[in-house]
């Protein structure tokens, strides 16, 4: 995953990973992975939504990596590709890495990680 020099960049938190992982993990131990209804109604339980970013499949690989060791394979996982780059993205220098939208093949092969790594519950949708 990214040092944290990229989270202070991109989102003004350089303990941003730490601090996501620790509440995720938390909200996992005090509910467990999402349990449904057989209408498929949310009864319980925790969903992790994760936006997909250009050029940064490393980082999803390993996140998508840590659902499963830490929580479980059984995690339901929405992942999402409405990342648009916007303001500042578009425009300083600082933030060149994230300045394209995410293609496709980046968000299909991050569908593919998800399974590779051995996600089952995926809640995924075509590329907008």
């Amino acid at each position: 995953m990214r040092p944290p020099e990229h989270c202070a960049k991109c989102l003004r938190a350089r303990d941003y990973a730490d601090a996501a992982r620790g509440a995720i993990k938390a909200m996992h131990e005090q509910v467990g992975v999402l349990r449904m209804d057989e209408d498929g109604l949310a009864l319980r339980g925790v969903l992790v939504r994760h936006l997909v970013m250009p050029g940064m499949l490393g980082d999803t690989e390993a996140i998508l990596r840590w659902l499963v060791t830490e929580l479980s394979p059984d995690t339901h996982l929405n992942l999402m590709d409405q990342y648009r780059p916007a303001h500042r993205a578009e425009t300083e220098p600082q933030f060149a890495d994230i300045t394209q939208r995410l293609s496709r093949a980046e968000f299909g092969r991050a569908v593919e990680l998800a399974q590779a790594a051995g996600l089952w519950r995926l809640d995924s949708r075509r590329l907008s």
